[in-house]
């Protein structure tokens, strides 16, 4: 089915992602897998075609476009190509919001123009060794000591934890205050204090740095704090719909692609003496997918319009989240089993797509909790 939601101007968008792809991305991709990391040449060259920064104002340097199906477009590409190393995602559409919507006029000259350039990776740092979507559990504190924040705690799983020059913490600002006594600290590269584990040996998306974070002592200026005091979990909270859609619609994408690709393998491998698309089991395979991913698209291209009105709510959000990426992990793994042993070997693409994809279902909020998440709109 054709779809009904992009414009000429969003094409035209989409061709130009794919040209950065495969211009800055695919050929430096295999070394970055072997690195553990994306090349900063790579944020640069991505800040100078205007890649960065989409929904910042002009006058700090991004696109000035609200219009989250340009958002989309970027996803879709990133997903299609198994781009996740370069977490461009990441900073423009869940900490992007953070500095856009919260930050003072000072902040924002201070950091978005750098944001916008590649020059300022960023990071969020919300997850704890003991703590993860309950917000309740964070340790990490934050002491009043008049002219500065003294900063103590340790995150984990922080993606870009390696590369971000600026990371927005979520720390414990009141003792007694439960999820309501958080606010959110920007830390600056070379803070006193501040140091970086190891970066993290995952399964799958290895170009991605991921690290363990450590606040020993942090000063941290008055001035670096972002939106309200003790106003985290709100301002969390109202950014986390287009967080899960930005994963939702990644992760659509990446099972369309890898369908294609095995629809195409599946034409050309032969056993028996004929290719195996002739055999009835493969065909109801492939038929049962693509039904599927149909069906999903439509589900989320609406989610897409509708957040691009302003009008997608939390449960829709969470519906999309978990459905697109069990979704993703299901026709992935089916996708891994149609190419055989040959599945199972790193340089078809479909081994990386199984084990990239399957941080999906658990970053963001897991399966579980988006599934309470829509029970409680329901129910209560």
């Amino acid at each position: 089915m054709k779809r009904q939601i992009f414009t000429e101007d969003h094409e035209a968008f989409r061709q130009t992602v794919r040209t950065f792809l495969a211009k800055e991305v695919e050929p430096h991709y295999e070394q970055w897998e072997k690195d553990g990391i994306v090349s900063r040449e790579a944020w640069l060259a991505a800040g100078r075609q205007g890649l960065l920064g989409l929904a910042v104002p002009e006058e700090f340097g991004g696109g000035g476009v609200e219009d989250f199906r340009y958002a989309a477009v970027l996803s879709e590409e990133f997903a299609r190509k198994g781009a996740a190393g370069i977490a461009v995602g990441l900073h423009n559409d869940i900490i992007g919001p953070y500095l856009t919507s919260l930050a003072t006029e000072e902040q924002k000259r201070r950091w978005l123009p750098g944001f916008c350039s590649g020059e300022i990776i960023t990071a969020i740092a919300m997850t704890e060794p003991g703590a993860g979507s309950d917000l309740q559990g964070i340790l990490t504190s934050a002491e009043d000591k008049g002219d500065h924040w003294l900063l103590n705690g340790s995150k984990t799983f922080i993606s870009n934890g390696i590369l971000a020059d600026l990371v927005v913490v979520v720390a414990r600002t009141r003792p007694d205050g439960g999820a309501k006594g958080l606010s959110l600290l920007v830390v600056e590269r070379g803070a006193d204090g501040f140091e970086r584990g190891r970066n993290l040996d995952k399964i799958g998306q290895k170009s991605q740095d991921t690290a363990e974070l450590f606040f020993n002592d942090v000063r941290v200026p008055k001035e670096n704090l972002l939106g309200e005091l003790d106003g985290a979990f709100i301002h969390l909270m109202t950014n986390l719909a287009q967080e899960r859609l930005t994963i939702a619609v990644g992760a659509i994408a990446a099972a369309e692609e890898v369908l294609a690709q095995t629809t195409t393998y599946v034409k050309e491998r032969k056993a028996f003496n004929r290719p195996l698309s002739k055999l009835q089991h493969i065909r109801f395979e492939i038929a049962e997918m693509a039904t599927e991913c149909a069906v999903t698209r439509s589900f989320l291209d609406r989610c897409i319009e509708d957040h691009a009105k302003g009008e997608l709510d939390a449960s829709h959000a969470s519906m999309a989240k978990w459905w697109a990426t069990e979704l993703q992990k299901r026709v992935t793994d089916r996708c891994l089993q149609l190419h055989g042993g040959y599945g199972y070997m790193n340089e078809y693409p479909v081994a990386r797509a199984f084990t990239d994809g399957r941080i999906q279902t658990i970053y963001g909020g897991t399966t579980e909790i988006m599934k309470e998440i829509v029970g409680r709109s329901i129910l209560d």
